[in-house]
């Protein structure tokens, strides 16, 4: 079980940082982080170790009009060290240029891209600011790979209904491979958007469907639970091992072997899809059995099918997209 003093470290805190204001739109959304302004600069993840020498990691999320909240964990960041132990959110709002999390016994502060952790003045943790890169970014396609889209024009010919973002990313805009895919590799990096008035289904919501059929969903799920609906869960079927969603505007990997359902000569499954999904380099699922298709495209059935990316509304963006067939 959690100490008190464990509960108390990052669950009963307080938050300063001392920042220029301006006024932001309704319902933003932002692409660049150059523009996203200061609510974007607090959030994020935070690292490193209290004064007994237990690591730690924290996530602040914004949540819209300079509101935030704060989740800790002991052990380090989830993927990195995280003991497993569900931890305490907390509500802040930026006042006068500080963001404050009130509790009655302890003080966090926030300057110079770090977090302090206080009690009666004295140190009990200090964490930075850090930004981290999933291992499998940028990962250069295999021999025998097939590249599907590597940034350029030309690589949209192997797409239907694709279009570039930003002349070098391709966005998410129900767009489907022209070519069909049975069991095979594939790597995929993607970008949400950084939406902090937009909460749930509509913040940052795409969704890479294997095969047409089953959804692995893309959404800003940072700092969530992690559940089937949330970035990282097969859609209806599974929520993922550990919720691996980076911040908003973070380039993130899926790395997926897939292996497709079989059918007998009558039509009828023999034998359930399975896949191994890795979120930023960390599996989150094991072999997993997909029990049954996911909605949104296409029904499960024999033959192949491409590789289909959902467009929800969200401006998500899509790079260094490609696969290895097995079969």
């Amino acid at each position: 079980m959690r100490s008190t003093r464990q509960t108390l470290l990052l669950a009963c805190c307080g938050m300063l940082l001392t920042l220029p204001t301006f006024a932001i739109a309704a319902n933003p959304t932002f692409t660049d982080a150059r523009e996203a302004g200061e609510d974007f600069a607090i959030q994020g993840e935070y690292s490193g170790e209290s004064s007994s020498g237990d690591k730690w990691g924290a996530q602040v999320i914004a949540q819209g009009d300079h509101k935030f909240k704060i989740i800790g964990f002991k052990g380090g960041l989830p993927g990195d060290g995280w003991d497993g132990e569900l931890q305490t959110y907390l509500d802040g709002e930026l006042k006068d240029g500080k963001v404050e999390f009130l509790a009655p016994e302890f003080i966090v502060r926030i300057e110079g891209g770090g977090i302090n952790v206080l009690q009666d003045g004295t140190d009990l943790a200090k964490l930075k600011k850090v930004e981290r890169k999933s291992s499998t970014l940028d990962q250069k396609p295999p021999a025998g790979a097939i590249v599907l889209f590597d940034g350029s024009e030309g690589s949209l010919a192997h797409w239907e209904n694709a279009k570039l973002v930003d002349g070098k990313y391709l966005g998410a805009t129900n767009c489907s491979t022209k070519q069909e895919f049975g069991d095979h590799t594939l790597h995929v990096e993607f970008r949400t958007p950084f939406m902090p008035k937009s909460f749930g289904q509509e913040r940052g919501n795409s969704g890479v469907y294997l095969q047409s059929r089953y959804e692995l969903q893309v959404l800003d799920s940072f700092g969530l639970e992690g559940k089937d609906n949330e970035c990282g869960g097969i859609y209806s079927i599974n929520k993922p091992k550990l919720n691996m969603c980076y911040p908003p505007l973070s380039w993130q990997t899926y790395d997926i072997e897939f292996t497709a359902a079989r059918y007998d000569d009558a039509g009828n499954k023999t034998k359930n899809a399975r896949a191994t999904i890795k979120h930023n380099g960390v599996v989150i699922h094991d072999n997993l059995e997909l029990i049954h298709g996911t909605p949104g495209r296409f029904p499960e059935g024999p033959g192949k099918q491409g590789l289909f990316l959902q467009n929800h509304g969200n401006p998500v963006a899509y790079r260094n997209i490609w696969i290895v067939e097995k079969n």
